[in-house]
């Protein structure tokens, strides 16, 4: 514990929350093939480097950390499939949050606070996996569409092979027509991390599914942007 912040707790928090999140959105049909109901109590893991597994909980009791939901797939035959991936998104949230204040058990007041905001600052796995979060970026955008525009670098053109340029619509016929406040309608969350767009953060557009991810998770930078002419996210098969 020594050593111990509220930004080291919240990276945990943070690679796991994108483990998860990867596994209900992006890697959805092999997460739903490993939740076999004939197989014994499963837990969904996010792990800290942002990756995910489908495992039995640990034989330890009490258990050396908190442990996710039990059992999870024996309701995944029970339920539509978006009803019980949004179940799966609230007890991994539950999880999230236990982990992240059991790990900063010992943070002080002021520190607990700052871990709280830091955590608040990132919708939910189950607003990611439900839409609600699109639905708040949406609303967000509408609410400051009056504020000073400013170029939104996201994705490549496949014409030129260079970062397009989004800028916000101002002008009241545009807004009618796009009622997000983006002249593409974009506003979605990253499928890879649920995070939402930021201005100082690149995002690039899959040319195959028209999907927009962060370049994080797509392993891209503007630089290498401007050299790819095209770009296909994982799910569709990679460039």
């Amino acid at each position: 514990m020594i050593g111990r912040s509220p930004e080291h707790v919240y990276d945990e928090y943070a690679g796991r929350r994108a483990g998860i999140l990867r596994a209900l959105t992006t890697d959805v049909d092999a997460f739903f093939a490993e939740c076999d109901p004939e197989k014994h109590n499963l837990c969904l893991y996010g792990e800290p480097d942002g990756s995910w597994v489908v495992d039995l909980p640990a034989e330890e009791v009490p258990p050396e950390i908190p442990e996710p939901a039990l059992g999870i797939n024996f309701a995944r035959d029970g339920m539509q499939r978006k009803d019980w991936l949004a179940l799966v998104a609230v007890h991994s949230d539950s999880w999230l949050l236990a982990l992240a204040f059991y790990k900063g058990a010992r943070l002080d007041k002021e520190q607990r606070e700052r871990l709280f905001t830091l955590i608040n600052g990132l919708p939910t796995c189950y607003e990611v996996v439900s839409g609600q979060a699109g639905k708040a970026k949406k609303a967000a955008a509408a609410a400051a569409a009056a504020a000073v525009p400013q170029p939104r670098k996201r994705g490549t053109d496949a014409a030129g092979g260079r970062p397009q340029q989004r800028t916000r619509v101002d002008d009241g016929a545009a807004a009618a027509a796009d009622d997000d406040g983006w002249q593409d309608g974009e506003g979605d969350p990253c499928p890879g991390c649920g995070d939402l767009y930021r201005t100082d953060v690149f995002w690039i557009e899959c040319d195959r599914c028209k999907v927009w991810w962060c370049g994080r998770c797509a392993k891209m930078t503007e630089a290498k942007a401007e050299k790819t002419p095209i770009w296909h996210c994982g799910k569709c098969g990679g460039r």
